[in-house]
């Protein structure tokens, strides 16, 4: 079982590392010489074609999240997760159709200058604290920690220098700037793709050994046949079980309740992470609205294929695990009642399952995860530098600083978040699925922060009274229903919080007489969400494949 990284598998991700980081230290050197702009680097201002923006979108969010987390989740419940797959197809063509043009048309370039011109200083202010929080605290700590954990499990070095490792290595990329990270993250795609699809076919080509067949069809067959309770997209209540990191059990629908994850919560949870996060829309905003579109239409397309790469393996590992494979290796310790006790860890399953490929293709696959990881780890560090540089310190401390002083700011806050980050990552080692506790944890916000954009851009009476109060009521709401309604999933929760919200934001606004001739209501037109022929016939073939996936695996 043991078969851990060999020289050729060193080789294959050395020639990795040394493009990705040669070309991320070049670029990084080429620029120091030349006058720095903020603009180009915090966003790369009119740099990144279409290609490199759909695929900064995907190598940004796919990380140890989901090559870790997701593919754990495909253990423990199966095909169901790839709804946050899914969906975000559907989400990034709203995006792309009716909130891009909003943003490009009034220059937004980050999210708490939308705040700013459409509300007021305040709510900018108080929502930049928010996600400075949560990116460090949650988002770069879990992705930091998730990715140490699966490099150690294949490499066999110790978490902590994984952990080093990691951030180190992101911190090369991210100095660079956008335009560095964009550029980077079409060779991390390419890898991640590649490596991911090696991975997928020879774990199904792994099961169909193990049970006397030949192939990765015959594979991916006798998983349906061995798991079939792991293809359902759409949980009913007390339909699956799985484990719950303490060595019990617990219902999958407090995770994915229902039809909730195609008209229901999941939907907060996909706007606020793909049209209100700094993170990704930050690849967009400094291009022209034509090319932007294009881009988050590519990344649809690559979304539509990213569970085939990151769920499959997962439950793959399940059926290999229920078969006798790796029994040990599946395990981990969790405190209960004070008493340490080895349970089964899903995390652990991709890992483990990249220790059974062959060398060469181990390495690949190393590869790939590590792309994952840091491109994700840059992209995040980035926009937390953005945030940080132009909407807190420019605007309280640095009015007068020049764009050298910004520049300079901006790669003094990455190191910063990334050593909070290496602190916070090995207190999160008892989580038995950090995809879920990210997404739950992400979901404190969500619902104001969803709400306050929806109704800033589409809603002209919407006010700077009423944007604040839901930015104020989202936290402590969302931790009101979390312990006072423990029974309700949290996508669920999500969902009540954000009518609350929406609510409150409606009278409150409708209260003030002033708000009928709001003079900081958003310029954008109707004709602004019309789109080409080739966007309209790209978007039509995602909804296809989308309605097929869900009438099938239903």
């Amino acid at each position: 079982m043991q078969n851990q990284l060999e020289s050729l598998d060193y080789f294959v991700f050395l020639i990795y590392f040394l493009v990705v980081a040669g070309y991320g230290y070049w670029i990084y050197s080429k620029k120091k010489a030349k006058e720095a702009s903020s603009a180009d680097y915090f966003l790369a201002e009119g740099a990144l074609t279409w290609w490199a923006i759909g695929a900064s979108l995907i190598a940004s969010n796919i990380s140890a999240e989901q090559f870790i987390g997701m593919s754990g989740s495909g253990f423990a419940m199966g095909l169901a997760i790839s709804t946050y797959e899914w969906m975000a197809a559907l989400t990034l063509l709203f995006v792309a159709i009716f909130l891009m043009p909003g943003y490009l048309k009034n220059k937004i370039f980050t999210m708490p200058q939308f705040l700013q011109q459409r509300y007021s200083g305040t709510v900018a202010t108080l929502m930049a604290v928010f996600w400075l929080f949560v990116y460090v605290f949650v988002n770069l700590s879990a992705i930091l920690y998730l990715g140490a954990l699966a490099i150690s499990t294949i490499s066999g070095f110790s978490f902590m220098a994984c952990v080093l490792f990691c951030a180190i290595f992101a911190v090369i990329i991210t100095l660079g700037g956008m335009k560095v990270i964009g550029y980077t993250d079409v060779i991390q795609v390419f890898v991640l793709v590649l490596g991911g699809l090696a991975t997928t076919y020879l774990a199904l080509d792994l099961v169909a050994t193990q049970f006397g067949a030949d192939g990765a069809w015959a594979g991916l067959g006798l998983l349906k046949e061995k798991a079939p309770e792991h293809f359902h997209m759409i949980f009913s209540e007390g339909q699956m079980s799985m484990p719950d990191g303490q060595g019990g059990q617990r219902d999958a629908y407090m995770d994915l309740p229902g039809l909730t994850v195609l008209i229901g919560g999941m939907w907060i949870a996909n706007l606020n992470y793909w049209g209100c996060n700094q993170y990704i829309t930050q690849r967009a905003l400094g291009a022209s609205l034509p090319t932007a579109r294009k881009g988050i239409l590519f990344a649809a397309f690559l979304k539509l294929l990213m569970p085939v790469i990151v769920v499959l393996p997962g439950i793959a590992a399940y059926v290999l695990h229920k078969n006798g494979l790796f029994q040990q290796e599946m395990l981990g310790t969790a405190v209960v009642d004070g008493v340490s006790n080895m349970v089964i860890k899903p995390d652990k399953s991709y890992g483990v399952l990249i220790n059974l490929l062959p060398h060469g293709l181990m390495g690949l696959s190393f590869a790939a995860l590590t792309a994952a990881i840091v491109a994700s780890l840059a992209g995040k560090a980035n926009s937390i530098s953005t945030i940080f540089t132009l909407d807190i310190y420019k605007k309280f401390w640095g009015q007068n600083a020049s764009e050298q002083q910004l520049v300079r700011i901006g790669r003094i806050t990455i190191v910063v978040a990334m050593l909070v980050a290496i602190l916070v990552a090995p207190m999160l080692r008892n989580l038995d699925q950090a995809f879920q506790y990210i997404q739950e944890y992400t979901g404190f916000i969500s619902p104001g922060v969803v709400a306050i954009f929806l109704l800033g851009f589409f809603w002209k009476r919407t006010n700077s009274m009423a944007a604040l109060v839901a930015a104020l009521l989202t936290i402590p709401l969302s931790t009101a229903f979390k312990f006072l309604t423990p029974n309700i999933p949290f996508l669920d929760r999500m969902g009540w919080v954000f009518v609350i919200l929406v609510a409150l934001m409606v009278i409150i606004s409708l209260a003030d007489p002033k708000s009928k001739d709001n003079t900081k209501a958003m310029k954008v037109d109707f004709e602004d969400f019309r789109i080409g022929g080739s966007f309209a016939v790209g978007t039509l073939i995602v909804m296809g494949v989308l309605a097929w996936l869900y009438i099938v695996f239903w």
